[in-house]
């Protein structure tokens, strides 16, 4: 049975998937966190449509990196049926290729609509909100 607290740790479920497939660059794991309809502003002058675009956008973004690692704060979610509104705060790690040694700070808060779809929460509207960031 469907409760609000099975809802809030499905969705909490999802970012943590979305978090782990981009660290470990686990491209099946990172999709499948994703409706086919996703729209993302903000991470390129246009908004990013679609799941294959974002992928796209994804690889391309994080090729400079040789890892990375991105912290999630606890999730607040305001639900409503079959759709949530999400917001997560995060901290990410990135160790640059290139100067060796170098790594890229950033912290910032993911916005993020949810939709379910055949029994699972997807991303379906997604916007990273930096609040800073430092390379060092």
């Amino acid at each position: 049975m469907r409760t609000e607290h099975t809802d809030r740790i499905e969705l909490q479920d999802v970012m943590l998937k979305y978090a782990a497939g981009i660290d470990e660059q686990h491209d099946e794991l990172l999709r499948s966190c994703f409706a086919e309809d996703l729209v993302a502003p903000g991470f390129r002058q246009q908004a990013i449509k679609g799941v294959d675009a974002w992928m796209s956008f994804l690889h391309e973004e994080l090729e400079p990196f040789r890892s990375t690692q991105h912290m999630l704060g606890p999730l607040l979610a305001t639900i409503d049926g079959d759709s949530a509104q999400t917001r997560t705060d995060l901290q990410a790690m990135h160790v640059v290729k290139e100067p060796k040694g170098q790594i890229l700070l950033v912290w910032g808060t993911y916005n993020t609509k949810m939709v379910r779809r055949g029994g699972r929460w997807l991303i379906q509207h997604h916007e990273l909100a930096i609040k800073k960031s430092i390379r060092q």
